[in-house]
């Protein structure tokens, strides 16, 4: 009679270990461009920022579709 539990242990533990290696990999990397800092907000602000001056400068065309009032 053979233990198949092994197997499945083994690969459930390296599935985790790559999953963790993954998370810490992006984890580091979002710190290192910005993201964590005091100025992690800004391009969410610069978009908003672009989106207004299309709309002025009429390079945004609404077609009053049923979500405009």
């Amino acid at each position: 009679m053979k233990d198949y539990v092994y197997p499945s242990i083994f690969f459930a533990y390296f599935y985790f270990l790559i999953l963790l290696v993954g998370a810490i990999y992006f984890m580091i990397r979002t710190i290192r461009h910005g993201y964590w800092g005091s100025r992690s907000e800004e391009p969410k602000y610069r978009m908003l920022r672009d989106d207004e001056d299309g709309a002025e400068s009429g390079m945004i065309h609404t077609t009053g579709g049923e979500h405009e009032r």
